[in-house]
């Protein structure tokens, strides 16, 4: 489970699998399932809470905007069933990488996330970005 497909994660990265967003995003959410339909079913697990990931820590109010997320950049998350857990996420905001832990869990499937928490941590030294396969 190493590192997301930078160009998939791009490709879909305004779009969400949160639910909080299904009323007004129907169509969004459509081309996402799509999309995450023609990739494994680890990867799309992947894939999914990255975005969402992406999308509460951007909106929830705090100081970070993400624009990426990357779910094991740092350490690699656990597995149990649909539920993923790391302590090793990063997420990236005004170009800077910051360390993020979480919790997300999705529909059997991996095309919906059903919850997702996450505690922001440390800001990650620009110096490990290319050891951490983290770019600018």
């Amino acid at each position: 489970m190493r590192q997301l497909a930078p160009a998939f994660a791009i490709a879909f990265a305004s779009m969400t699998a949160f639910p909080a967003h299904a009323a007004s995003s129907a169509p969004t959410e459509k081309k996402l399932e799509q999309m995450l339909m023609k990739i494994d079913p680890s990867e799309r697990f992947i894939q999914a809470c990255s975005v969402a990931a992406t999308d509460r820590i951007a909106r929830d109010k705090n100081p970070y905007k993400a624009d990426r997320a990357v779910m094991d950049a740092v350490s690699p998350a656990r597995i149990d069933g649909d539920r993923m857990r790391g302590a090793g996420g990063a997420f990236r905001s005004g170009g800077e990488w910051y360390q993020f832990s979480f919790t997300c869990e999705t529909s059997d499937n991996h095309l919906k996330v059903l919850s997702f928490s996450y505690k922001i941590g440390d800001k990650i030294p620009e110096d490990k970005w290319e050891a951490l396969g983290l770019w600018q």
